[in-house]
């Protein structure tokens, strides 16, 4: 039977307080990885990682700022040890169409998705290079490959994140640095648990496994791209949709 081990590993999770970071954070941290949860609220953090059990911590920060990312990770490494997997999951949609949509919503989609995974894997990548070994893995979205109507700004977020882990993992495999997208489709979380009926029934139908995703088929697709079983995969997309873009 094939097992993932992540003992001795140390993890960081953004955006892990709740939903997919949250099943991220706990399926690492199940396979004995030290787990840093990262939110905006430190004391949720805390709360989450307390939760959890030993082997956590609790940080806050703001990716889209450089210093409290730096800040975030410089706690973890002095905590918990050097980063070995870093996944970038923390985002956030302000949807609207093109033309209503606001120059403020547009910047703050793409500094929350898209610059905050560049400060933090900016952050860790030295390391990683100097112990040459590393994981990025970064969620991204079936959205990001397909687009969608009153999303410009989000869909733009995603996609520029896979063209971003394409880059990372040309610039560093030869470092021993791995770096991966994970592009979920829908996925039942708060968002999606306020959908009509109608809508859900809609949706459905356009999934070939007929149901809505767990944020645990997210947290799965993780373990396997931090673990020694993907260790010939690098600068891949890999969706988790349910068959809903084939």
């Amino acid at each position: 039977m094939i097992t993932i081990d992540l003992s001795g590993k140390t993890a960081f999770v953004t955006g892990s307080t709740r939903g997919i970071g949250l099943a991220i954070a706990r399926a690492l941290h199940g396979a004995g990885a030290r787990v840093a949860v990262s939110g905006r609220t430190l004391e949720r953090a805390r709360a989450v990682a307390a939760d959890l059990g030993e082997r956590t911590l609790g940080v806050s920060c703001d990716v889209a700022v450089a210093a409290e990312v730096e800040a975030a990770i410089a706690a973890t490494e002095a905590a918990l040890g050097p980063i070995d997997i870093l996944v970038n999951n923390a985002g956030f949609t302000r949807d609207n169409i093109l033309l209503r949509l606001s120059e403020a919503d547009w910047d703050a989609v793409l500094d929350a998705n898209l610059k905050g995974a560049f400060h933090t894997s900016r952050a860790v990548i030295k390391g990683m290079m100097k112990r040459r070994a590393g994981r990025i893995v970064n969620i991204t979205s079936v959205v990001g490959l397909t687009g969608n109507k009153g999303q410009s700004n989000y869909a733009a977020s995603k996609a520029g994140l896979i063209g971003f882990t394409k880059s990372v993992a040309k610039e560093y495999a030869s470092r021993g640095v791995l770096a991966n997208c994970i592009a979920p489709g829908f996925i039942e979380t708060d968002m999606t648990a306020a959908l009509p009926d109608e809508a859900r029934t809609t949706l459905l139908q356009d999934i070939a496994l007929g149901r809505l995703g767990r944020p645990e088929d997210v947290a799965g697709a993780v373990l396997f791209l931090a673990s020694d079983l993907a260790g010939y995969v690098t600068g891949q997309v890999l969706v988790v949709d349910g068959g809903m873009v084939i």
